[in-house]
């Protein structure tokens, strides 16, 4: 396992909505460069860039044209360099977002692949043999291009799927794993992993991970077939590179595929949806962390804590507070059901993952209109608020026109200059907590983890290492006696035999009394 990440926090950064350095409304390397101090000041010692490669942005970034070349909205490659380089200064790892399922229609690899006349480009992307041929279920499309055949999409309609063959090919247009066309594309995407690790990168968050090889098993084992070839020759030449999946499924993506970790991503219904985001628009908020909402921490924990055993000592299973695809938590919960939530993430094993903004609570605006395929993520990726000035010192720039996104207008919208000023803040408190887990390694990524109680909304009590944590995110006291039994379904085995004499962090009122913790209203704490 990499030995960085055992004391990483993550900071994602949505480039374009960060910080503007020349006044021209978008956000830039020379930007991130500018907020190094800020980042690492607020307890963060790694990034995630989302994607920063040349692109006609029609989807973000995440329809990419040329792999080695970094878009001119944000600098050059030899800004992007710089900003490795800096960062390195300053202790800071930095990931790039590989996006290696597929690339942009304008992509030179698929114009040529879309030729009449076959060539060396021709089997790099799924295409069936015949103009109306259609693909058995997966997305695709035709006549866009001179060659007699329709082509497989992975997402959008400006992002056709790359080739790396099928799991059991059926049909005489598709091709198995080991087709030289699939292992072409598949060194093609070493390539592109080895070049920027050789300028500086750290690693890579690697987009839609589980997506490589078509009608795969349910294992996906011929996607982490291909994952482990991958890993393979890069960890030859670069063994402390980071990769981190955007996958869902650690046991597929650490122990399967070889990822060195995997989000636990928000999807409806799921563990982590149930800690900050069970809802419907317009219906009733069941998240754990909303107080009186009557949530479960055990539909978390069921999940988790089967997903961590079977990854324990493989690779990390990272949570985050929010990402670019996924409403802000300020969406329903409010800063004092933030801080909780955000101090039991940082708090978990693993290594975990602030969403620029989410420091101060930045707003999810919902109804802004989508922005380079954003959709209702959009309003996940406003301006970066930094203090009072003009565009909320996002950019200098005098037109709002001009703006990738506009700024929050309202009246309180949080910024940095104002929450550092104010020590109860988020923001600090934020700080305080990344603060807290760089001083014990018991609460960094692989120090051991125990649930002693857990029941329905009630306090949470866990350890890692020696230390003990609690954190009752309802509205009433909470008092947890030694001895108490396990809640269900939570897989721990203690109980707090002897609480601890001292809490060395909290949020609201904490005390270890005799053999009992106890919690008052919307509380966390950690005994030493």
């Amino acid at each position: 396992m990499i030995k960085w990440l055992k004391d990483a926090v993550f900071y994602e950064i949505y480039p374009q909505s960060f910080k503007d350095s020349n006044g021209d409304g978008i956000g830039d390397f020379q930007g991130i460069i500018d907020s190094l101090d800020y980042i690492k000041g607020l307890g963060c010692n790694a990034l995630w860039i989302n994607p920063c490669f040349d692109s006609p942005f029609k989807d973000a970034g995440y329809d990419v044209r040329d792999y080695y070349k970094a878009a001119e909205r944000y600098g050059t490659n030899e800004d992007l360099y710089r900003l490795f380089e800096t960062a390195h200064e300053k202790g800071i790892h930095v990931l790039l977002d590989l996006v290696p399922g597929h690339t942009s229609e304008e992509h030179e690899w698929f114009k040529r692949s879309g030729k009449a006349e076959p060539n060396e480009m021709s089997g790099r992307y799924i295409w069936t043999d015949f103009w109306i041929r259609g693909m058995q279920g997966h997305p695709y499309i035709g006549g866009e291009c001179e060659r007699n055949g329709t082509y497989m999409l992975n997402f959008f309609k400006c992002q056709p799927a790359l080739n790396y063959g099928f799991l059991d090919p059926k049909e005489n247009w598709q091709k198995g794993m080991e087709d030289p066309d699939c292992l072409a594309t598949r060194e093609a995407m070493k390539d592109v992993i080895l070049f920027w690790l050789g300028h500086g990168c750290d690693g890579f968050r690697v987009d839609m991970a589980a997506s490589l090889v078509k009608d795969d098993d349910d294992n996906k084992s011929g996607t982490c077939a291909v994952w482990r070839d991958i890993f393979k020759d890069v960890r030859e030449k670069y063994p402390e590179a980071a990769f981190v999946a955007e996958w869902s499924d650690p046991p597929r993506a650490i122990a399967g595929a070889g990822f060195d970790m995997d989000f636990f991503l928000d999807h409806p219904g799921n563990g982590y949806n149930s800690l900050m985001r069970d809802y419907e628009r317009g219906e009733a908020d069941h998240s754990y962390f909303k107080a009186g909402a009557g949530g479960d921490i055990n539909r978390f924990l069921s999940q988790y804590q089967d997903w961590y055993e079977k990854t324990k000592g493989k690779g990390y299973i990272s949570l985050l507070t929010c990402n670019h695809d996924t409403p802000r938590t300020s969406y329903t919960l409010t800063d004092r059901e933030r801080m909780l939530a955000f101090a039991f993430l940082f708090t978990m094993p693993g290594v975990p993952f602030l969403y620029y903004g989410d420091e101060i609570g930045m707003r999810y605006l919902a109804d802004l209109p989508t922005k380079e395929g954003g959709y209702t993520r959009t309003g996940t990726r406003t301006p970066m608020q930094w203090d009072g000035s003009r565009n909320l010192g996002f950019s200098d720039t005098e037109d709002p026109g001009r703006l990738y996104l506009p700024v929050d207008e309202a009246e309180n919208a949080p910024t940095v200059q104002a929450q550092e000023e104010d020590p109860t803040s988020l923001l600090n408190t934020v700080s305080r907590i990344l603060q807290v887990r760089h001083e014990y390694e018991d609460l960094q990524a692989d120090a051991e983890f125990d649930v002693l109680y857990a029941k329905g909304s009630d306090m949470l009590v866990y350890r890692r290492g020696s230390l003990l944590l609690a954190v009752n995110p309802s509205a009433r006291e909470a008092v947890y006696r030694a001895g108490s039994e396990v809640g269900e379904k939570t897989g721990g085995t203690g109980s707090v035999e002897e609480p601890a004499k001292k809490a060395v962090f909290a949020i609201g009122e904490a005390k270890a009394e005799g053999g009992s913790l106890i919690l008052g209203p919307q509380s966390f704490a950690i005994f030493a």
